[in-house]
């Protein structure tokens, strides 16, 4: 299994930008597909970005499409949510997850959980 760690979280005015970065311990890093998932009370966890093993197949909820970027790097054993332009909407704890099977922006599809790390976007 794989111990994920999820650093990066802060509070930011909108229009500002956060960098998330999630490093992984234990099963080799490589083998995971990766996904960046967002939560407010009250509402389900929801997919932000998903990134295959190879960081060639990348996916992005519509409303993050164009300021979020998601990356990895197998020999940090990292993956990375950079965010910019920032929306009050954009608040949440955020989790890294990691799937044996496939990406997906499906929370089914993760096994290994992150603890989080809280971003507030303030208006």
């Amino acid at each position: 299994q794989v111990q994920l760690v999820e650093s990066g979280g802060g509070s930011v005015q909108a229009g500002g930008s956060l960098r998330l970065s999630c490093a992984a311990s234990g099963s080799p890093f490589s083998s995971y597909y990766m996904g960046w998932f967002r939560q407010v009370p009250g509402k389900e966890r929801e997919g932000v970005a998903t990134i295959d093993r190879e960081g060639t197949i990348i996916t992005y909820a519509d409303s993050v499409k164009g300021r979020f970027t998601i990356s990895r790097d197998n020999a940090k054993n990292t993956l990375y949510l950079q965010m910019n332009r920032l929306r009050p909407e954009d608040t949440g704890v955020y989790y890294c997850a990691a799937s044996p099977w496939y990406t997906s922006l499906s929370r089914d599809l993760y096994r290994y959980w992150g603890q989080g790390t809280q971003v507030t976007v303030s208006s």
